[in-house]
């Protein structure tokens, strides 16, 4: 089975390609390599799958359609997984536009060229940002998201409605995947855990916001990647689907700080601010639908999660 995964350098797009490589799938990968975070880390994780004889990689951007139809019709891929994304809540209100390009025009194109080629299905990443401040948790897929707070959010809300349009009138099979808080090694330099990881190391101070009153539902790389290889295989062709892809277990700002202290070792300098523009106070997954589908929910706990991270970080920027 030939499987087309985009945003390939990417975090979660990085981890899936390996896992699917080591499954035997046949893997074709596209990222545009952008600079939004260190472009060295990202050839690093792609000089880690161009060791799989079954993977290849093409740069590219998703906004450029023709080009994108080339690679379909030279790479006629059975799935499209889509992680390519212009990440970042507070991003997205300072670059709207890049947001807006990488997040709906590039979902577009995407969705074009499976309506052209006929694919089997689309397997695509949402966020658990469509919830924007929900005070009912735990957030449920179907519960309504109408109120996003970011403009991120609302371009993965905007995926969401696209996807099913396109199941409804080319019966392309969709499922939407809103992920909570994923981190683990390899992980993107841009989100919290990784920031502060490394403010930590070099004795600087971190800021907690919201005075540190604020939860946050991790999850694990791994859970990920289990999850959208179950998914793989248990996908028919006539549906729409939504998951929360979530740890259940949500976990306090400060808590998490301590536990990230233990693990390297070394004590934090916080700086304690007000909460930002586009944060929400709590992210709490339901995933009853996730595991009664195709029995399973991510289960690695925070504590043995951010030893496996702190390990990866150590030893990748060199830290005794």
């Amino acid at each position: 089975m030939k499987i087309l995964v985009t945003g390939a350098a990417g975090f979660i797009g990085f981890h899936t390609c390996k896992k699917l490589c080591e499954e035997g799938y046949e893997i074709t990968g596209i990222d545009n390599i952008n600079n939004y975070y260190d472009i060295g880390l990202k050839q690093s994780r792609l000089e880690l799958l161009k060791e799989f004889n079954n993977f290849k990689f093409i740069r590219s951007d998703l906004t450029d359609k023709m080009e994108l139809s080339t690679i379909f019709e030279k790479t006629n891929p059975d799935i499209v997984i889509n992680l390519a994304a212009q990440p970042g809540v507070r991003y997205s209100i300072t670059n709207p536009e890049v947001s807006i390009q990488s997040n709906i025009i590039s979902f577009f194109n995407l969705l074009e060229c499976s309506k052209v080629f006929k694919i089997k299905k689309l397997i695509y990443a949402s966020s658990s940002s469509v919830y924007g401040n929900s005070v009912k948790t735990p957030f449920s897929v179907k519960d309504i998201v109408d109120h996003p707070v970011s403009l991120y959010a609302a371009t993965k809300k905007s995926n969401e409605l696209m996807a099913y349009t396109y199941f409804h009138l080319y019966k392309i099979p969709m499922t939407g995947l809103r992920f909570f808080t994923v981190y683990g090694p390899w992980g993107r330099p841009d989100m919290a855990y990784f920031k502060f990881a490394d403010k930590i190391m070099k004795g600087e101070t971190i800021e907690i916001y919201n005075n540190g009153d604020m939860e946050r539902d991790f999850t694990y790389i791994d859970d990920v990647t289990e999850s959208i290889s179950r998914l793989l295989k248990k996908m028919d062709d006539t549906e729409y689907r939504l998951f929360n892809i979530g740890g259940e277990h949500p976990v306090n700002l400060l808590k998490f700080v301590e536990t990230l202290e233990k693990k390297l070792g070394k004590i934090a300098v916080k700086e304690f601010k007000g909460m930002q523009p586009g944060d929400v106070k709590i992210t709490s997954a339901d995933t009853t639908d996730l595991a009664e589908y195709i029995d399973y929910i991510p289960e690695v706990r925070i504590e043995d999660g951010l030893e496996k991270f702190v390990n990866w970080f150590k030893e990748y920027y060199n830290y005794k």
